[in-house]
């Protein structure tokens, strides 16, 4: 075989890996659409104090930590940070036949008269954001609540509006979009990709 059909048998067969898939925000568009809702929120949030960045998981519990940090080097402020796992408030709890995969939940202290902010990955129908707000209340009474979106798709089914958007992604409505890690799971360098409808059980 020459150099150059190996140059392109590799090129197949590292494209062979991700088939129809894309990334629409790398680790570099990530953390400075971070940076700049980090700056958003201060504007926004009437006493730094209250403040309480609530992740839903799991890919918003990367991205509450990057907004942690950033407020802390932005304004000075140690920012409380809590993971709030949503499964049992879902309205489609009952509608499959597997038994749901619980999340750590943890809220280092209540919200009562926080101003929360929720942040999640990517936002879709609504729903998870529906079911995080329920979830809250168990915690007490937030004085606020906004809503972190790092990816937008579209496709709502309930009325959710989010108060800091990263990035509008126009998605068809079976396309698959996450953050994933270049280290495995969400460790490492973090990109936002959307797959195919054809090839949602790929292998990523």
């Amino acid at each position: 075989m020459t150099p150059s059909q190996t140059n392109s048998s590799n090129a197949r067969a590292a494209g062979a890996t991700r088939p129809n898939q894309k990334t629409v925000l790398d680790d570099v568009g990530i953390r400075r659409a971070l940076m700049r809702i980090a700056h958003e929120i201060l504007e926004r949030c009437e006493d730094l104090e209250r403040l309480y960045l609530v992740a839903i998981p799991n890919g918003g519990v990367p991205l509450a930590r990057i907004l942690g940090a950033n407020l802390k080097e932005i304004a000075g402020v140690d920012v409380i940070v809590g993971v709030l796992d949503t499964t049992l408030y879902r309205d489609d709890l009952n509608t499959g036949s597997e038994r749901p995969l619980l999340r750590d939940t943890e809220m280092p202290s209540a919200v009562d008269e926080r101003f929360v902010v929720l942040v999640d990955d990517v936002v879709k129908t609504g729903r998870t954001i529906r079911a995080a707000m329920d979830a809250l209340m168990d915690f007490g009474r937030p004085k606020t609540v906004q809503v972190v979106g790092l990816i937008d798709r579209g496709h709502r089914e309930l009325p959710i509006k989010l108060d800091y958007v990263g990035k509008n992604v126009p998605t068809e409505p079976m396309e698959l979009v996450r953050l994933r890690g270049d280290q495995g799971n969400l460790e490492g360098a973090l990109e936002v990709v959307v797959t195919d409808a054809t090839e949602r059980g790929a292998t990523p």
